[in-house]
């Protein structure tokens, strides 16, 4: 009886991270997706975003500002990767290894340590809060993650619908006929990337303020999460073709990890300390069984 407690008092806390880390997974999705590059920049994007907000907020600025900031931090640090693909020809996955290595170094110089606390320092949950003080702190994040969701998708699903948005998707479906329309693939990678590590930087800013400090190591297995929830959600809601509904399937993906995670801990299933890897076994098992599924179906009949 007391797990299951346990498990229903955890899910308002889940849910609410996993809108809020569903904002990242979007972001994996622009380059996973629809860029078709394998970028692993997004595990220092995310703790930069949490780093930069954190160091605005301490500074006095205004909660609100700090997420900009830190926006503008992530979309940096992805045209870097963005630059070293496509302008030098580096590999896409270790173009993202170099700026991810380069960011953790940065981000301890951004903070000065490894970790920023805002216990006196006042953050959106807490505005929030102030104008619902009788709603739990959770509550409070889930109504500012759907609210922040809302307008990414909206912003993200008209952008992309946008002559430069549509060359962004066309280039990663097919960059020769891209390219022998004119179109600039190199720049449309390097915005791409650019756009999609803002997003990361967003979430990560977004959870430095729901959970009162900012760390340098936040953003580790970021990219595994954030293609746990690509996955799960596919499975759950491939069957919608539209790109709105493919973001929307990206935080329902996001929301139900959180909430496995959640009740595996709560269940003492999984030690703390295994986390990482129940998140790989689980990426890895989404992964490989649709593939085993089609190798099935596909396979000759041998007639008796």
């Amino acid at each position: 009886m007391g797990v299951i407690m346990g498990i229903i008092s955890s899910l308002p806390g889940a849910l609410s991270q996993g809108v809020l880390w569903g904002i990242m997974a979007l972001g994996v999705y622009i380059t996973y997706k629809i860029l078709d590059i394998a970028d692993l920049t997004v595990d220092g994007s995310f703790a930069l975003g949490g780093s930069v907000c954190a160091m605005c907020i301490v500074g006095g600025m205004h909660p609100m500002l700090a997420i900009l900031v830190a926006i503008i931090a992530g979309c940096i640090a992805g045209a870097v990767t963005g630059i070293l693909h496509a302008v030098f020809d580096i590999p896409a996955i270790l173009a993202g290894i170099l700026t991810q290595l380069g960011l953790y170094s940065i981000n301890l110089r951004i903070m000065g340590r490894s970790n920023t606390p805002l216990l006196k320092q006042e953050t959106i949950v807490d505005k929030l809060a102030g104008l619902l003080p009788n709603m739990k702190n959770s509550y409070t994040t889930l109504i500012i993650g759907i609210l922040a969701v809302v307008i990414v998708i909206l912003v993200s699903y008209w952008f992309f619908g946008t002559e430069v948005g549509s060359e962004i998707r066309a280039t990663g479906n097919n960059e020769a006929m891209v390219k022998a329309l004119g179109g600039n693939t190199r720049l449309m990678k390097a915005l791409g990337l650019a756009i999609s590590n803002g997003l990361v930087a967003l979430s990560g800013a977004l959870v430095c303020q729901s959970q009162g400090y900012a760390d340098v190591n936040s953003g580790q297995g970021a990219i595994v999460t954030g293609l746990a929830a690509i996955v799960i959600g596919n499975v759950l809601l491939g069957w919608g073709k539209s790109f709105g509904m493919k973001m929307i399937s990206v935080i329902t993906g996001s929301v139900i990890y959180r909430i496995v995670i959640a009740i595996v801990m709560q269940a003492g299933w999984v030690d703390t300390s295994d986390t990482k890897l129940f998140s790989a076994i689980l990426v890895a098992i989404a992964l490989a069984v649709p593939v085993l599924i089609e190798r099935h179906r596909n396979r000759p009949q041998v007639e008796e």
